[in-house]
């Protein structure tokens, strides 16, 4: 989900790259059927505590229909503890963790939304970008709609509440049939609950089971946590209808070419997940493999930049023949509201985050594997560090190609200005970098390493949207008059 930006009034436009910012990365569950739903959710949200830091909440409804709720600021196990979770009664919950990276940090945006639909309940929480929502709003709220967010995922719920079909099946139909873009939705409406994914199928989200209880998440290791059975993927434009542990099939929405995000391979799911049908453990190995065979490099051995580029190391490693070491460390206590001190130094960043083992780095030529390499700033940091603990050649790998776009489907990434790749040559990143050799993944070569798990959505490397995006181009368009 995204903040909806402000059109622009008078004047000059706003520049048409702010129109997806903040882009927000989230990771949804839900638990029909369990007397645990509050407690499942919560320790399910633990596991995709990855694919969001901010906020975190969780809402329940009981066999009276009666609705609960708590969220906060921060992360799950500071939001919730043994007191809010007993509060949470109810056999049916949806949980929500977010990550926005810029604009209005603040509880009010935090899902799941939460509001009285009739006489029920109506919850929804949201992971993806929609490329319509602005258009949308405008239009919800010149025919009335109030809005009481930020978020564009408001908009879903105001197109159910303003559709004129007469069920609501039809009504939820009615509504995604409107929106453009990614999402993974979960929805409970009363003691219903519908799991959806847009045509293109952009954002994970899979089905479990636990005893009679369903569940849904956005990866397989939110079901590991609570023992859940994995079932099967929700499918590209799927509806599900879950009431009562029977799980109801409802018109699809139309087809489009699937285009599943093969940045959640590359960086953004956890390596012990399975997403795409696809171990992302194997496919990050697989990726450091292929860019072994692409790019050799004459060393003394090959580490990590931890914690998700340690399966690609690992495959480098393996094909290269050199020794895998553990030559960076990890600090995990660093958090995102870190207070930067009065020193400047440009690597003091990485510094807090990252230390070397001096004994494998000193008098050394070392091969450094990242799985991406976005703005640069954090690896030229890291690579003066390396420098300064007395690496004799860096040489840096990257397993994955050159980013040079912006995602607008719900994965972070800056605007196009700020990605070194737009703008800069590969040669002209190993200059900055200051490396000795510098190596991408190809594209060819990525998608080989996963062929079998695809179509895939690549518009982040190769600039190609697969989804309309219809804000921005307004926005364009707006700046031409």
């Amino acid at each position: 989900m995204r903040k909806l930006p402000t059109e622009p009034t008078g004047g000059a436009a706003r520049p048409a790259q702010e129109v997806d910012k903040p882009r927000e990365e989230c990771g949804i569950v839900a638990v029909s059927g369990s007397g645990a739903a509050a407690e499942l959710a919560f320790l399910a949200l633990y596991a995709l505590q990855h694919r969001g830091q901010e906020s975190a909440g969780i809402v329940t409804v009981d066999d009276e229909g009666a609705s609960r709720v708590h969220k906060g600021m921060g992360l799950v196990a500071d939001v919730f503890n043994n007191r809010t979770l007993a509060g949470l009664e109810g056999s049916l919950s949806i949980g929500h963790v977010r990550y926005s990276t810029a604009g209005d940090s603040s509880l009010r945006n935090a899902q799941p939304l939460l509001v009285q639909y009739e006489d029920k309940p109506l919850a929804l929480a949201h992971n993806g970008n929609l490329t319509n929502a602005n258009q949308l709003q405008r239009s919800l709220a010149h025919d009335g709609s109030i809005f009481q967010t930020d978020a564009d995922s408001e908009v879903i719920v105001h197109l159910i509440a303003r559709s004129r079909r007469r069920d609501l099946d039809g009504k939820i139909d009615d509504a995604l049939s409107q929106v453009v873009g990614a999402f993974s939705l979960l929805l409970c409406i009363g003691d219903t609950v519908y799991a959806a994914r847009d045509a293109r199928g952009f954002r994970p989200l899979v089905m479990g089971r636990l005893g009679e209880a369903v569940v849904f998440a956005s990866e397989t290791c939110a079901l590991d946590i609570i023992g859940a059975a994995y079932v099967r993927d929700v499918a590209p434009g799927e509806v599900l209808k879950v009431r009562a542990g029977h799980v109801e099939s409802m018109r699809p929405l139309p087809p489009e070419t699937p285009s599943a995000c093969l940045f959640e391979l590359v960086y953004f799911a956890r390596p012990d997940s399975r997403v795409w049908g696809c171990s992302v453990d194997e496919a990050r190995r697989a990726f450091g493999r292929q860019l072994a065979h692409e790019h050799p490099a004459e060393a003394d051995c090959v580490f990590a930049v931890p914690d998700s580029s340690n399966s690609a190391a690992l495959g480098y490693s393996e094909v290269s023949g050199l020794p895998f070491e553990l030559a960076l460390i990890r600090n995990h206590y660093v958090g995102r509201t870190f207070i930067h001190p009065t020193q400047t130094g440009r690597d003091f960043k990485v510094r807090v985050k990252y230390n070397p083992v001096r004994e494998l780095v000193d008098g050394k030529r070392i091969v450094v594997v990242d799985d991406s390499l976005v703005r640069g700033t954090t690896s030229l940091g890291l690579v003066a560090l390396l420098r300064d603990t007395g690496a004799r050649e860096v040489h840096f790998r990257v397993a994955s190609p050159p980013v040079r776009s912006p995602c607008h489907y719900g994965i972070d990434m800056p605007t196009r200005e700020e990605l070194i790749a737009s703008s800069h040559s590969v040669e002209g990143i190993r200059e900055h970098l200051g490396v000795d050799s510098l190596g991408y993944l190809s594209m060819e070569g990525m998608r080989e390493a996963v062929a079998d798990h695809g179509p895939f959505c690549d518009a982040c490397w190769t600039g190609n949207y697969a989804a309309p995006l219809v804000d921005l181009e307004r926005l364009k368009a707006l700046q031409d008059t």
